[in-house]
Order: structure tokens, then C-alpha cells, then sequence
């Protein structure tokens, strides 16, 4: 099997059986809601975080596969991280999309099935809404902390 090939069973498999899909709506997790209007994506995400480290994600949506199963990988890679590595671990995907090899790609796990996407820019938005919307619910937990 070539990598191409195993990176889209990766990406299938996580958009048809979601990890971490559906949300708690419990006041112990912050929520955070981002959608792409130019494909019609949307992700909503739920994080706890509790002693520095990323406790729980959840996340739930609709949009195309990459979107969806993003979201899923996004959640499995973060969960345990400190709130630093999360922080490490999401720039290394945005850099990875965007066509940067300089970046842990062991720390990322499956989500560098999603290296492809740098062939093809406008799906770029779909593989990072999920990254983008837990960056956000990080940045904004951090806010209310400090």
C-alpha cells in the first residue's frame, strides 16, 4: 500500500467512524463554534483543561470529509498534551498544509495523512477549521486564566 492510498483510508476511516464526536455542553468545557462560509463547513468544539493539560475534546459538525475527519484525528492527537505542545502541535499541521516539512511529524500522528491538502489550496480551510477552532477555545480559556 503507498502512502497516498493509506493516507485516504486514514481519512475515510476517521470521517466515517468520528473520535471525541458530540458535544457534552457542560459547564466544565469551553466552547467554541468557527464555520467556512466558502464551503460550508462548520465545527463546533468543546475543551477542558485542567492542570495545563488538554483533558477533553469534543467535536461535532458537518462539511465534507476532510473537515470531519480532521476534527477527529485533531481531537486524538491533543488530548494529554500540555496546553504548550497542543499550541507546538497545531502550528506544525498549519505549517505541514501549507507545505513546511520542517515539523514533528511523529508528534502529529495520523493527522499527517492531511499533508496532501498542500496540492490543493482551497481545501486547506477544510483540514484546519477544527485546528483553527481549538486554538481559538485554547486562546480563550488562556484569556480568562490570566
Amino acid at each position: 500500500m503507498d502512502l497516498n492510498t493509506l493516507y485516504r483510508t486514514v481519512i475515510m476511516d476517521n470521517y466515517k467512524n468520528p473520535k471525541n464526536k458530540g458535544l457534552t455542553k457542560s459547564d466544565e468545557f469551553h466552547f467554541v463554534h468557527l464555520n467556512n462560509p466558502s464551503c460550508g463547513d462548520d465545527m463546533n468544539v468543546e475543551l477542558k483543561i485542567k492542570d495545563g493539560k488538554i483533558a477533553d475534546i469534543h467535536q461535532d459538525g458537518h462539511g465534507c470529509s476532510i473537515s470531519m475527519s480532521s476534527a477527529s484525528v485533531m481531537t486524538e492527537v491533543l488530548i494529554g498534551h500540555t496546553v504548550e505542545e497542543a499550541k507546538a502541535l497545531i502550528n506544525d499541521f498549519y505549517e505541514m498544509v501549507k507545505g513546511n516539512d520542517d515539523i514533528d511529524e511523529e508528534g502529529l500522528g495520523e493527522a499527517i495523512a492531511y499533508m496532501g491538502v498542500r496540492s490543493f489550496p482551497a481545501r486547506i480551510k477544510c483540514a484546519t477549521l477544527a485546528w483553527k477552532a481549538i486554538e481559538k477555545a485554547i486562546d480563550e480559556v488562556e484569556a480568562n486564566v490570566k
